[in-house]
């Protein structure tokens, strides 16, 4: 009997590891798979060791205040899988836990795997040393992050995005707009100021700005800002009251569907960025934050780019960056506003996002199962 162990630390790290788990049973539908987990493997069929909330610390404090449960968890993990040796391990995401579990692992003869590559490419890219001492195979979600891998001589199989296979290539505007109760006509700009209270907090005001400087040069335009949580809701709902700018719409989550209904998306740097461009909309990318850390930030990066659709695009400027002193409500009002006034540019990028949306569709789960059961034995298969 196949026996996999597997640990994953986040909600999408669990939404990752379901569809593994279901892709692998398809092959082995006696397969065992324990380890940490969240509600959708469970529901997949894995046994949590542990829960996947005792993982799911986010912010250095936050992490010190927990350091020794973590190590504990650790510990009781590597000492368990070493005295009972599964066939495979499986860490996803979650690499400051995963990497020191898989080397030792790996160290005592066991095959590991890591789905989901850390930015190894874009930051402090001495860690490519210790990746390559904890994984057999790296699975990546961007094709940019497999070449990273081969010029370094780590096995690596770019799987595609799971978001990528289930985004529709054609997303339903009208659709959207009804579900959220939007006018079918007429103009509408997303503003999604981030998930955290921090972001919020950071960019809200800007984006507001922003939308009363938009409201000045078209006053038909309408604003529509989905918040992840009641908090970052009130949050965003105050710097509005504080700014005394109406007309912008707050719905609790659906950013999906609020930027599907969108014709132009303002967004903070992040995975959204990802959602936009499979979802085809133009959008403006902006972030701010601390000016020290952004000064240490902008020298550690390694790329050109920090927006996904322009690093998937091979670094290209696809889509506009307004980051720190640049992101100020006159700049960002200027990039929508060139997109809301010119249908064939928007048009242009839309169909190039669609090319990238296409090439990012490889039955992710499938294609990292596959790869995964090509480290078990031939007797095994």
């Amino acid at each position: 009997m196949l026996r996999i162990g597997i640990v994953a630390g986040e909600v999408s790290g669990d939404l990752l590891g379901a569809g593994l788990i279901q892709a692998i049973r398809t092959r082995f539908p006696d397969a065992v798979f324990e380890g940490i987990a969240g509600e959708q493997m469970v529901a997949a069929g894995c046994h949590a060791i542990f829960p996947q909330e005792r993982l799911a610390v986010m912010g250095l404090v936050e992490v010190l205040g927990r350091y020794r449960e973590l190590v504990g968890i650790r510990r009781q993990l590597i000492r368990r899988f070493i005295d009972d040796p599964p066939d495979l391990f499986i860490g996803i995401d979650a690499p400051d836990f995963n990497l020191g579990l898989e080397r030792q692992l790996k160290e005592a003869g066991i095959k590991t795997v890591h789905y989901v590559s850390p930015s190894v490419w874009a930051w402090r890219q001495y860690r490519i040393k210790k990746i390559a001492r904890s994984v057999d195979l790296m699975l990546t979600l961007f094709p940019f992050e497999a070449d990273f891998y081969r010029r370094h001589d780590v096995r690596v199989e770019f799987v595609g995005h799971p978001l990528a296979d289930m985004i529709p290539l054609q997303p339903d505007q009208a659709a959207a707009r009804q579900h959220l109760a939007l006018p079918a006509e007429g103009k509408i700009v997303a503003l999604l100021p981030g998930s955290r209270m921090s972001e919020v907090k950071a960019i809200g005001p800007t984006l507001i700005q922003t939308a009363a400087w938009l409201q000045q040069q078209s006053p038909g335009v309408s604003f529509v800002a989905p918040l992840a949580t009641d908090a970052t809701l009130a949050q965003f709902q105050s710097l509005v009251t504080e700014q005394d700018v109406g007309g912008i719409r707050l719905v609790r989550g659906q950013a999906r569907e609020v930027m599907t209904a969108a014709d132009v998306i303002v967004l903070a740097s992040g995975t959204a960025t990802l959602e936009a461009m499979l979802v085809k909309r133009p959008m403006v990318v902006t972030y701010r934050m601390a000016n020290l850390t952004y000064k240490i930030y902008r020298r550690l990066l390694k790329t050109k780019h920090v927006a996904l659709p322009n690093l998937l695009a091979g670094d290209e400027s696809l889509v506009p960056e307004l980051l720190q002193e640049a992101a100020t409500a006159d700049n960002i009002g200027a990039a929508v506003l060139a997109y809301l006034n010119d249908d064939t540019k928007a048009a242009t990028l839309s169909q190039r996002f669609g090319e990238i949306h296409q090439s990012l569709r490889r039955d992710a789960s499938a294609t990292a199962a596959e790869a995964v059961l090509s480290l078990l034995s031939p007797n095994q298969n």
